[in-house]
């Protein structure tokens, strides 16, 4: 596979422009002239330019490049970066040929152990992002934030893309969780159907009354979809479906340094972004920017060889009154993190989790005799 053909070279302006030693821009390898080398490379940023799923007939092809030229002015991290920007992937004849596009070049880099970072681009995207693991032979976790469900019937993709990548056959979805929802545009049916299947979802409020109980949530994600309506509107303005609450900027970027200190992750993307709906500073393209920003600082602070017989977790058993008569948690002397181990469950396909992530307060619980909702649903996701 000649992955190059798949891509056009970053803007001829923005690597002509000046930058400081210290930037962002001098420590990457960047599609110019010639494709980068991904021999040792550990990220690959690829920027998207379709919209078609969005259903209104926008055109936010100039996105990428916006919040290139805000990331490429940005300091360089505290670590060394193995990073290329394979520039912007070719958009197919039709939407579903660039989900197909999205899902090849997904597949082959994720292959080589490069991880994929999109940006731009409208957020029913991620299916191709979901669809480049069809191969893999396991199932796998998402972690959708967004002001919404996108699970409504006979809508644009943008608003059914959920809804499409949970159906979807064969089904390879392990778990699905939602962050930052807004009550007063979800419908309470959509929320049932998550119920119903035992999917994590934390809307706003609950998120900013704890907003630590996220990480467990992100930490369990194979991969993350963002969409800029979870931002709210003063700070990205040129979100596609501009919300005036929602999280804050500095949030967005928690959310995304928790996402790269996930050893599990393999893909990430931010998507919805319109520069022709941004302020005059392009302020929504400055925030993708630092969110890609600690996204790649929180992975190359990875600590976690999820090991979890080794001498760098400490293992705590909490014995209980009733069933199960025990729960077994484990800790990371390194980063200080919490799991709890599930059960095999007989008959189970793949069987690949046998721990899932959780805080101290689940552990917590168990000592006082309960047993976290983390781990019931967990359980019942191994039926």
């Amino acid at each position: 596979m000649r992955i190059e053909s798949f891509f056009d070279p970053v803007d001829e302006f923005l690597w002509q422009s000046k930058y400081s030693d210290s930037s962002f821009f001098e420590q990457i390898h960047i599609y110019r002239e010639s494709f980068p080398d991904l021999q040792g490379v550990h990220i690959a940023l690829i920027g998207l330019k379709e919209s078609r799923g969005f259903g209104g007939g926008e055109s936010i092809e100039r996105g990428s490049t916006e919040i290139r030229e805000k990331l490429y002015h940005l300091k360089r991290g505290l670590k060394s970066y193995r990073v290329a920007d394979l520039g912007d992937l070719v958009s197919g004849d039709s939407l579903e040929e660039t989900y197909t596009k999205i899902q090849l070049v997904g597949e082959y880099l994720m292959k080589k152990q490069v991880l994929p970072v999109y940006f731009g681009g409208t957020h029913d995207l991620d299916f191709g992002q979901y669809m480049s693991y069809e191969k893999m032979e396991k199932l796998v976790s998402m972690l959708s934030v967004d002001s919404s469900f996108d699970l409504e019937e006979n809508q644009a993709k943008s608003e059914s893309h959920i809804q499409d990548i949970i159906l979807h056959q064969p089904n390879f979805l392990f778990s699905f969780s939602q962050l930052g929802y807004q009550s007063f545009l979800v419908d309470p049916k959509l929320l049932g159907v998550l119920e119903k299947l035992s999917f994590d979802h934390l809307r706003l409020g609950q998120l900013r009354d704890n907003f630590s109980d996220s990480e467990p949530l992100i930490r369990e994600a194979d991969f993350l979809s963002f969409d800029l309506s979870a931002i709210q509107s003063s700070d990205a303005p040129g979100a596609l479906n501009p919300q005036p609450f929602g999280l804050t900027g500095e949030e967005a970027c928690q959310i995304s340094w928790f996402a790269g200190t996930n050893e599990k992750l393999s893909s990430f993307g931010v998507f919805g972004y319109d520069p022709y709906q941004d302020d005059m500073h392009n302020k929504t393209a400055k925030i993708v920017a630092v969110m890609i920003w600690y996204f790649i600082e929180g992975f190359y602070s990875r600590k976690d060889s999820q090991s979890f017989e080794g001498s760098d977790y400490v293992k705590y058993r909490v014995a209980l009154d009733n069933k199960p008569n025990e729960l077994v948690f484990y800790k990371s002397k390194k980063s200080g993190k919490w799991w709890m181990e599930i059960p095999p469950q007989e008959g189970f396909p793949y069987n690949r989790i046998q721990t899932v992530a959780c805080s101290y307060s689940d552990y917590e619980m168990a000592q006082k005799g309960e047993v976290p909702e983390r781990w019931v649903n967990a359980q019942i996701k191994h039926l």
